[in-house]
């Protein structure tokens, strides 16, 4: 299925966001307040990752998308790459036969060749066993930015272009086609947890449209209550997407009236 930008067609919106997208932040300062190694939050996270599948895959969320590793956390301590490099081993081994048993689709976005060989051969056998899951798709951003995949997606047109031998179709559509995460909708909502109010180059061309929820809890902290007030706050919020709120009215008459 081919999704459309939110700035060419307006999507249809439910009381339940069909895609949710998390930075999950905090790690490193939760485990410091506990007067703990930095690591001890990272792994610590691991068990707000599944909490959060949970709730999503429970709660009718179809695409749940989590930042994992940017592109600029290779900057951080040797060490502290050096764990999360064998934390994110340790996921893919234990953690896939679980989503696969309860039907959740795998997906990793980013530049994997920057990967170890293990870890991209863990990837690529974690997406082909889980590839025919359809309740909840998860899709890790992992070495992922979103200037390198508004790059990427423009490369990939170039080379269209030369391969048919003439100019490629350029529109939003057909640009988004070429982008990491073209087999999901927009996401609905977007959430950063840790207390930072920033996007840190997370699906720039993706969030154009999306609801976004702040909060100064700790990824290790947000569990399902957390996600539910999330979900709340989205469901009261009027999604325009560039009309007027008079515009809306009548289909909510309209919807009033058919369940009379």
């Amino acid at each position: 299925m081919t999704y459309t930008s939110s700035t060419v067609r307006v999507p249809d919106v439910t009381d339940v966001p069909r895609h949710i997208a998390i930075i999950m932040d905090g790690n490193g300062r939760w485990a410091t307040e506990r007067r703990l190694p930095r690591v001890s939050g990272h792994t610590r996270g691991v068990e707000a990752v599944r909490a959060a599948v949970e709730s999503c895959a429970r709660s009718g969320v179809e695409y749940l998308t989590l930042f994992a590793f940017s592109s600029e956390n290779w900057r951080r301590p040797t060490d502290e790459v050096s764990f999360l490099m064998r934390l994110f081993v340790t996921a893919l081994e234990r953690e896939v036969g679980k989503l696969h048993a309860n039907g959740i689709r795998l997906r990793v976005i980013g530049d994997l060749t920057m990967f170890s060989t293990r870890i991209q051969d863990l990837i690529r056998r974690a997406e082909v066993k889980t590839a025919g899951n359809t309740r909840l798709t998860l899709t890790i951003a992992a070495n992922y930015g979103g200037r390198w995949d508004i790059m990427q997606a423009t490369r990939k047109l170039v080379e269209q272009s030369v391969h048919e031998g003439k100019p490629a179709l350029v529109n939003e559509d057909t640009f988004a086609q070429h982008l990491a995460m073209a087999y999901a909708p927009e996401p609905d909502l977007f959430i950063r947890t840790g207390g930072e109010q920033r996007i840190s180059n997370f699906l720039l061309w993706q969030l154009a449209y999306t609801e976004f929820y702040f909060t100064d809890t700790y990824w290790p902290d947000f569990g399902a209550d957390e996600l539910a007030r999330a979900i709340a706050s989205y469901t009261r919020r009027e999604r325009r997407f560039g009309r007027t709120s008079a515009q809306l009215e009548p289909h909510v008459q309209n919807a009033d009236s058919l369940s009379c």
